[in-house]
């Protein structure tokens, strides 16, 4: 049982990996793992204490020293006096530190390199927490793997993932988000990866980086900390990744349904329920029937079976990894509620999945009428206004029957549409009740509704409406 617990942590290895000054404490105490939430915390564990946007661990720092928490590291600006007296007396270990953020990835990072494992360390606008879950399924077939739990994609959740592994872990397949510059930069440092992916790069994020050149250059800060010898597993089918596959020192293989694809598809159909290919590696293909819907999925899935191919994984493994995938919550989940067919696409959104959302809407309605529940993609600062008509427009040419927009830019929405289509589609703005409650009264048998929007919105709610 003892592989199965994550590594222990010694006063002298976080000293070590943080660079920190020891206040107080034994040099030789050891903690069984880190937490930065005081409302979990385990008494053996050490605290950090970070500042988020909205709370700050340092204020919750007596509440887990009261729990019989013997550990912390804290930022130097909120040192005590009296309070490194207290716990000198209590045997409390504290480290400060000039960044409690950066420190939890300098643990992070540490544990990487002492762990066993390899990484594979996937980004992209579109597609990355699928193809992240498709790739753990694939490498899952021979090899113990650590993912990415939820949206743990950031400064601070991709530290929290590598700090839960464990002895027994062979693989870490991780999901690597960003929406400003630098970000992929620092936590390709902190993973380390032997094999990094880049989906594809789209229309999001604009806020933070200020247009898709600035997309792209942030997807491709993970090139450069792919270790030396480590692959980029690049998309073949966008012109970016293209561009950023002639700037990289490391080995490249590449997927797609493009002729020049090492790893590609051949025969692909969607149909209700789901989407079948062929998979072509260089040598040898298999057919493959995912449980997913959407073109885009083959390209996830590609990515993936590309992971596998590189680590030496059977063509039956890589099949039995994809045909085995559940979508996440949230990701064009199809279920049916009183003869009424819902896509819940609630888990996030910018313009590229947004389009992609509606022509699956357009594609499974086939001839029964089509809802399109619609709200805000977030952080595409100046270009939210034109994003957002330009959605309204593509859901008026998609035959859509019904458009409901909440949000700060349902009118931008409704206007795209009014102008593509002056008559046959019926347009509701209003807020997410107002919404549910006319749905619930104008829903029919047999049709098909997609609610999606930015993870902010919520509309998740909606979709747990239409379920009462």
């Amino acid at each position: 049982m003892g592989n199965e617990r994550t590594i222990p942590w010694t006063t002298a290895e976080i000293l070590e990996a943080t660079k920190g000054d020891l206040l107080c404490g034994d040099i030789k105490y050891t903690f069984e793992g880190v937490s930065i939430d005081s409302r979990t915390i385990s008494a053996n564990e050490l605290f950090v204490a970070i500042k988020g946007n909205v709370y700050d661990g340092h204020r919750f720092v007596s509440n887990v020293i009261s729990s019989g928490v013997r550990g912390l590291i804290i930022s130097k600006d909120e040192i005590r006096d009296s309070a490194g007296t207290d716990w000198q007396d209590k045997g409390i270990v504290c480290v400060a530190v000039n960044n409690t953020t950066k420190a939890l990835g300098d643990l992070a990072s540490f544990n990487r390199r002492r762990a066993d494992v390899s990484v594979v360390a996937i980004t992209g606008s579109n597609g990355k927490t699928t193809t992240r879950g498709m790739t753990a399924s694939v490498v899952s077939t021979r090899y113990k793997t650590l993912s990415t739990k939820g949206n743990f994609n950031n400064e601070i959740g991709l530290p929290l993932t590598l700090l839960d592994l464990k002895n027994s872990h062979q693989w870490a397949v991780l999901e690597l988000g960003m929406n400003r510059p630098g970000e992929i930069d620092r936590l390709g440092e902190i993973c380390i990866p032997d094999i990094g992916v880049i989906t594809n790069i789209g229309f999001a994020h604009l806020e933070g980086v200020g247009s898709i050149k600035g997309v792209m250059n942030a997807k491709g800060e993970l090139l450069k900390r792919i270790k030396p010898k480590g692959t980029a597993v690049l998309n073949a089918d966008d012109s970016r990744i293209l561009y950023l596959s002639t700037k990289t020192s490391r080995k490249v293989l590449y997927f797609g349904l493009s002729e020049d694809a090492c790893i590609k598809a051949l025969d692909v159909n969607e149909t209700t329920t789901g989407i079948s290919f062929t998979l072509v590696l260089p040598e040898e293909r298999i057919p493959i029937k995912l449980k997913a819907f959407g073109r885009f999925m083959v390209s996830n899935a590609l990515a993936a079976a590309s992971v596998g191919y590189i680590i030496g994984l059977s063509l039956e493994e890589i099949k039995a990894g994809l045909e085995c995938f559940q979508p996440v919550k949230g990701r064009i989940n199809i279920f049916d509620v009183r003869g009424v067919h819902i896509i819940d696409d609630t888990y996030n959104a910018n313009p590229d999945s947004m389009e992609a959302a509606i022509r699956i809407l357009s594609l499974l309605k086939g001839s029964s009428r089509g809802i399109f529940v619609a709200g805000d993609m977030l952080e595409l600062g100046k270009h939210a206004e034109s994003m957002h008509k330009k959605i309204g427009a593509l859901s008026a040419r998609s035959n859509i029957a019904k458009l409901y927009v909440t949000g700060e830019f349902a009118e931008a929405v409704a206007n795209g549409a009014g102008k593509e289509d002056k008559n046959s589609m019926d347009i509701f703005i209003g807020a997410r009740e107002e919404i549910l409650e006319d749905l619930k009264k104008s829903l029919l048998p047999g049709d098909w509704i997609l609610v999606k929007a930015s993870r902010a919105m919520g509309m998740e709610k909606i979709v747990e409406g239409l379920k009462i």
